[in-house]
């Protein structure tokens, strides 16, 4: 049986998720939807013409019934980034009603959903609800990209590669995001202690790493090609049972203090999905900002 993924929700993100799905090799078929089917029969040609370039695989227009066969689906759809400096929450109400909808189509569905539509930790909520599949099973791509993003901005201070940068944010991938700077190392020598690192900095580039998003979106509009890296990413670890830890977003069930709010944490990310959950160590104040940011995702979801 052939290693395919679905992508539902062909626009600019949806687009960025195929393209870097493909470089990853990690598939042999793709298959698009989107409600616009024009939009997605132009998208599966393109991407197919450049077949060339990347490890073999097809890409081919398929309906969200077809792809209950995959063995993940991404869902990419709904309304993009809101102009303005608008906070992700704000997304909700435009876009969980298309969710539901596509949850009540995937119930029964044996394979991995990703969310990364937005606001992405009350979405992944919504749509496990609406799916009834095990929590473990709808990942929402979280704070992969915060954490992503906070790397490359200490990296770039530090003048380092930012894979040689341990520091995660965790929470709603959104303005109540958490960074745990308490654990964050370079080398294995805890980041507080380098040369030249500050408190003032470190508050600097959290705010950076907040904002990141609407920064991007107030250029071009939209922010699209990291979140495409992050979900291949995510899928890979998937397809290939590599049990890596990703700060993955979905509905926690066995941690104290978290238990039925989706959010970002450590998880065991593999074949059976986001299956093992960590809380890591944390200060006080961390663990406060924390709580206050479920408290946030609580809030959204009881709204809609």
């Amino acid at each position: 049986m052939k290693t395919s993924v679905g992508i539902i929700g062909m626009g600019w993100v949806g687009s960025s998720v195929a393209i870097s799905v493909l470089h990853s090799g990690i598939v042999e078929e793709l298959l698009v939807h989107d409600l616009r089917s024009e939009v997605a029969e132009g998208e599966a040609m393109d991407l197919a013409q450049g077949s060339t370039f990347y490890p073999m695989a097809t890409v081919r227009v398929a309906t969200i019934a077809e792809m209950r066969q995959a063995s993940a689906i991404v869902v990419a759809v709904g309304h993009g980034s809101l102009p303005g400096g608008k906070s992700r929450l704000e997304q909700l109400a435009q876009n969980v009603g298309i969710v539901r909808e596509i949850g009540a189509a995937l119930r029964g569905y044996a394979g991995i959903v990703v969310v990364v539509s937005n606001p992405v930790d009350v979405l992944t909520h919504a749509l496990r609800d609406a799916a009834g599949l095990p929590s473990s099973r709808v990942i929402g791509t979280g704070t992969m990209l915060d954490t992503a993003r906070l790397r490359q901005m200490v990296a770039q201070e530090l003048h380092l590669d930012s894979r040689s940068i341990h520091a995660h944010v965790l929470g709603e991938h959104g303005d109540s995001e958490v960074v745990l700077w308490s654990a964050a190392r370079v080398g294995g020598s805890r980041l507080a202690e380098w040369p030249g690192w500050s408190s003032e900095l470190a508050d600097r580039i959290a705010d950076a790493v907040r904002v990141a998003g609407y920064e991007i979106v107030k250029r071009k509009g939209t922010s699209n090609h990291a979140i495409g890296l992050v979900t291949a990413q995510l899928l890979r670890g998937v397809l290939r049972d590599e049990r890596t830890v990703l700060t993955v977003s979905r509905v926690q069930t066995e941690i104290e203090g978290f238990n039925d709010v989706a959010l970002s944490l450590p998880a065991v990310v593999g074949a059976d999905g986001a299956s093992l959950v960590v809380l890591p160590e944390m200060s006080g104040p961390e663990r406060a900002a924390l709580e206050r940011s479920a408290d946030i995702l609580r809030a959204a979801r009881s709204s809609v």
